[in-house]
């Protein structure tokens, strides 16, 4: 069977994730290749409704582990019914987060285990690791200021304190040092023209 790329985008809120991956997709539908975005937690029926559960501040005292189970499920769903089948079928996935960020969030900056909660994400994905993941680097205060400057209501997880965030920046850093193989941390600060050069670059080696 064969097998498509899958690639991941991650950092903080604010890191340019969105940016690039639209440039990506448009760069690869140039061309010629069939590409697929998704992005977690959503991008399905059910994840959509998970997603306005996670991100809904009313929920604000919502316990992590049951926070970190939603993320799951959510997940579980978004494979079964995009990931895998485009993969099955020798398209290219670029999805916005993946168990990365269930690993720095809960596992690392809710304290809830990197070793528990990359187990709990390998059983809901069956398995699949991405090929390629860019980690978009910014601090936790650049990352804030761009959030404030974008002017957009707030969601449940980008009110978080700014100690959190600064766990989730080291967090990053420390599992993107752990997993070498396929991270590529790329300083979000920089310009948008030369992140994308180097995503190109590094994406055009797996093609």
């Amino acid at each position: 069977m064969k097998k498509g790329l899958f690639i991941t985008f991650e950092g903080l809120d604010g890191s340019g994730k969105t940016t690039q991956i639209k440039l990506l997709y448009d760069y690869l539908k140039e061309k010629g290749l069939d590409v697929v975005t998704a992005v977690e937690p959503g991008s399905t029926v059910i994840g959509r409704k998970i997603r306005k559960i996670l991100l809904d501040k009313d929920n604000h005292e919502m316990s992590y582990k049951a926070e970190t189970f939603l993320f799951l499920a959510s997940r579980a769903e978004l494979v079964s019914k995009v990931i895998s089948p485009a993969l099955s079928k020798g398209r290219t996935v670029i999805c916005d987060r993946f168990f990365d960020s269930t690993i720095v969030y809960q596992g690392i900056a809710r304290g809830l285990g990197i070793d528990k909660t990359l187990n709990m994400s390998l059983w809901a994905t069956g398995g699949i690791v991405p090929d390629i993941t860019f980690l978009l680097s910014i601090k936790a205060d650049k990352g804030k200021k761009r959030m404030d400057s974008a002017s957009k209501k707030r969601d449940r997880m980008e009110l978080e304190k700014d100690n959190f965030r600064k766990k989730v920046y080291q967090g990053y850093l420390n599992i993107a040092g752990k997993y070498k193989d396929r991270f590529v941390v790329i300083d979000g600060e920089k310009k948008i023209e030369d992140i994308f050069e180097e995503v190109k670059r590094r994406v055009e080696q797996y093609l």
